[in-house]
């Protein structure tokens, strides 16, 4: 089961070449005081029904194929957000950043970062399983699970399955390495006091993901997994 996914090939390419290296151990607790270290706007968006209903995704959910999907990422802290996808036949992808070089070139706070880029959305395709997606965000890039991820999209298909593997693993492992660390803030954004709404966004062909971003901040290191039973 695989969903649409835009400039897949060219994110790929930029992965040639990554070798593995050791593992960063995690940063020292902070004893009296939590660092607000982690800090981003994060928006998943579905486009569901016959009726095109626009819903914010904010917990595990049910979605059909057909049905669209479209993220957001804006830093609010000098910070290295990933967004991993999992698909039910075990496929991965790295949906952000779009390739791991763009740490190094653009990736800066205060800018919109949609996944996928520009105004297309991925479609749900007839594929039916789960699909798995993963936002991990820390204060250090963590030069393991890149490494894997390049291994991965540098492998010929038949030797993919068992890195796939490997880079699920490392993401629970991750998740284990820093689970002391804190969550100090999520809540969704304000505009004079009001959530925002929904209703102006259902009004356009295509919704505007922002509208329903909420605030993120963490100390060291945030993590959050998305399942979607694809129907």
């Amino acid at each position: 089961m695989r969903i649409y996914i835009a400039c897949t090939v060219a994110a790929c390419c930029l992965f040639l070449g990554f070798t593995t290296t050791e593992r960063p151990s995690a940063p020292a607790a902070v004893s009296q005081q939590e660092i607000e270290n982690v800090g981003f706007k994060w928006s998943f968006g579905a486009i569901v029904g016959k009726e095109r209903k626009f819903v914010s995704v904010t917990k595990d959910t049910v979605l059909k194929s057909g049905d669209e999907l479209k993220m957001l990422v804006e830093l609010t802290r000098e910070c290295f957000v990933y967004v991993i996808h999992s698909g039910s036949m075990g496929e991965i992808s790295l949906r952000f950043p779009y390739n791991l070089k763009q740490f190094n070139s653009d990736y800066k706070t205060g800018k919109n970062y949609f996944i996928p880029a520009g105004r297309t959305w991925d479609e749900l395709d007839k594929n039916v399983g789960r699909e798995t997606f993963y936002v991990l965000a820390s204060s250090e890039r963590l030069i393991e699970l890149e490494a894997l991820l390049g291994n991965y999209m540098a492998a010929e298909d038949s030797k993919k399955p068992p890195i796939a593997e490997q880079i699920v693993a490392e993401i629970r492992s991750v998740k284990k390495r820093f689970k002391t660390f804190t969550t100090l803030a999520e809540k969704p954004i304000t505009i004079g006091g009001n959530v925002r709404s929904l209703e102006k966004a259902e009004e356009a062909k295509r919704p505007d993901v922002s509208t329903i971003a909420t605030q993120i901040s963490a100390s060291n290191f945030y993590s959050k997994t998305f399942t979607i039973d694809h129907k």
